[in-house]
């Protein structure tokens, strides 16, 4: 027994490198990927103290509007940036109509309301596209669908080009919000909301701006998230379930990290598939990445409650 834990899986990594590095790619994909709606929760969650439920059904919604565009006869690339216009109305309306009335209510009331927001758009999204699963027009919006074939170590590496495309647009993603965040007016006025709150509205930044701003970036975040996991999955509300694959990063990253999002991502996704592919389908029966994740996150949390990258608080009595 033990040797099945301690020395066949890595004599297994040692004796076809090939493999591993295959594992560890289709883990890089789906890590990108997780730290990509992560990013989601934590922007929105540092400007305002509100933690998104929404964020799944938003890469959901924001996929079937796209597909759904597309089907009614408009060109692809149209239909990113008329969707990307649905994303922004529908921040304008979450700030409107949900979080404006809740200013200053607790903390639980805002999260409440975010739930009620995912019944929404799970029930909007159903009246409109209807139910059933949907094929992601990639080829239309210029997706290569072919593999390149690598023989490292004289083995073999598949790697598929949606799946490179799709770690290409996320890190670029990544660094463009991260230059916005650092670089810009705006960017510095969200990081300033995070630090302080009250600080940052006594010098005159507009509470309501900012969270329409962090709710449409997440709606782009989602946007990006829903094309690249519809590629490879379809496009459903199953996605949500996917998309909630996010909470352990959060949990392993720190809730407001930014640097936490994207690393614990990383971590999350080469780490689940590795435990699944050497230690899960040998030793357990296969199936661990529905729940390895949720169990690393809370082994982390026992032992920093802030997670891998979040700060200590600590309050005085």
């Amino acid at each position: 027994m033990l040797n099945d834990i301690f020395i066949a899986p890595f004599a297994d990594m040692f004796a076809a490198p090939d493999f591993l590095m295959q594992v560890l790619w289709e883990g890089l994909v789906s890590g990108i990927l997780y730290a990509l709606i992560a990013l989601g929760f934590v922007l929105i969650y540092r400007s305002s103290r509100i933690f998104n439920f929404a964020q799944g059904i938003m890469v959901v919604f924001a996929a079937l509007t796209l597909v759904g565009l597309h089907a009614m006869g408009v060109p692809a690339w149209i239909c990113i940036l008329l969707t990307l216009g649905v994303m922004f109305i529908l921040a304008v309306v979450i700030e409107r109509v949900v979080l404006r009335p809740l200013v200053g209510q607790p903390d639980i009331i805002l999260f409440m309301a975010t739930i009620g927001i995912t019944l929404f758009l799970i029930g909007l999204g159903e009246i409109i596209f209807g139910g059933e699963n949907k094929v992601m027009i990639t080829e239309e919006l210029g997706i290569p669908t072919d593999s390149v074939v690598l023989e490292p170590f004289g083995g073999l590496l598949i790697l598929e080009q949606k799946d490179i495309t799709a770690v290409i647009v996320a890190a670029l993603l990544v660094i463009g919000l991260l230059i916005f965040l650092n670089k810009t007016r705006m960017g510095r006025a969200i990081r300033a909301l995070g630090d302080d709150h009250q600080a940052a509205l006594s010098v005159g930044i507009s509470l309501q701006t900012i969270w329409v701003l962090v709710w449409f970036i997440a709606g782009i975040i989602a946007l990006v998230t829903g094309i690249a996991w519809g590629a490879r999955a379809g496009v459903s509300f199953a996605l949500e379930v996917i998309a909630y694959k996010a909470l352990p990063v959060l949990m392993l990253g720190g809730l407001e990290s930014i640097t936490g999002a994207i690393i614990g991502g990383l971590m999350i996704g080469m780490l689940e598939k590795l435990f699944e592919i050497y230690w899960g389908q040998p030793l357990l029966g296969g199936n661990t990445e529905t729940w390895f994740a949720f169990v690393l996150a809370l082994i982390v949390l026992l032992f920093r409650p802030q997670g891998l990258f979040g700060e200590r608080i600590i309050e005085r009595v």
